[in-house]
């Protein structure tokens, strides 16, 4: 059953990294980001009425920051860097977020980098460094820049959440959907500030809307809650280590994206890098 639900929600949020740049051909990206978050948050707070979880949000003030990080911030960046780039390079650089995750926890919680997870630092650092420089001769890297960002918001989102926990004991599904409401009204106040062209509603854009708020977020986050109950945090990382590549052999597939050789080799070395990252994780014993 486990193993089921990990490979459920990978797929789900594995091909959405193609889903998502697909709708970009009727969509600005900040008007796409604004609706599949407004139709998320209403699809988690659905849950959490006939689940009967808690609704009163606690924390407010952080819960907002955390909104603005982990929906607000992560969400228009994702989506600007599909429209600037490549559906698998987005995936790829995007989950470069638990390298950042440890920088920043090293500075905002004191947390020391372990002597087994330099390696997979110093792998992805390099898979970085080649990503970028195997871009194709005349290639803007702004798609790249704005999907490492993405990872560094989701990464200071992550920091928080944890140091939130660390204070206060709360419900996950309660605080997603409570600080994607706040990340999804700045969302809203974005696409509604930056001139885009027309929404252009057709079969495949309403698809995207119904798989991003129906699959994507609703019923994948609560197949990974479920699953961070059933095994330590290091495994399931590793497990969820399909999804960016899911999403580059997906859009190799339907969108024909052809990374060169020096990029692959960097792509590679990045979920190198997340593999013994996870491994590292995973050897720890549970407390």
């Amino acid at each position: 059953m486990t193993a089921a639900a990990v490979a459920a929600f990978s797929l789900i949020w594995g091909y959405n990294w193609v889903v998502m740049k697909r709708a970009l051909a009727f969509a600005g990206p900040f008007e796409f980001a604004a609706l599949r978050h407004v139709l998320g948050t209403a699809a988690l707070f659905a849950v959490l009425l006939f689940s009967g979880r808690p609704l009163t949000p606690l924390a407010p003030g952080r819960t907002a920051l955390l909104g603005l990080l982990q929906t607000g911030l992560f969400g228009a960046l994702v989506m600007a860097a599909l429209a600037a780039g490549g559906a698998g390079r987005s995936a790829i650089l995007t989950y470069t977020m638990p390298f950042w995750t440890l920088a920043i926890a090293r500075v905002a919680l004191g947390e020391r980098i372990r002597r087994r997870q330099w390696p997979a630092v110093l792998a992805a650092l390099a898979g970085l460094t080649l990503v970028f420089a195997g871009g194709r001769p005349g290639g803007s890297p702004t798609g790249g820049v704005l999907a490492t960002l993405a990872g560094l918001a989701w990464a200071a989102s992550a920091v928080l959440a944890k140091s939130m926990r660390e204070r206060i004991e709360f419900d996950s599904l309660s605080l997603t959907a409570w600080q994607m409401l706040v990340g999804s009204i700045a969302l809203v106040a974005l696409a509604l500030a930056v001139p885009e062209r027309p929404i252009e509603w057709s079969p495949y854009l309403v698809f995207a809307l119904t798989y991003n708020a129906v699959l994507a977020t609703a019923t994948a986050w609560l197949l990974w809650i479920w699953v961070l109950h059933r095994l330590t945090a290091g495994i399931a990382g590793l497990a969820s280590l399909s999804v960016p590549v899911i999403g580059a052999a997906a859009s190799a597939v339907e969108l024909g994206e052809r990374p060169g050789t020096i990029e692959l080799a960097g792509m590679l070395l990045i979920l190198a890098g997340l593999a013994l990252l996870s491994v590292a994780g995973a050897a720890r014993p549970r407390r």
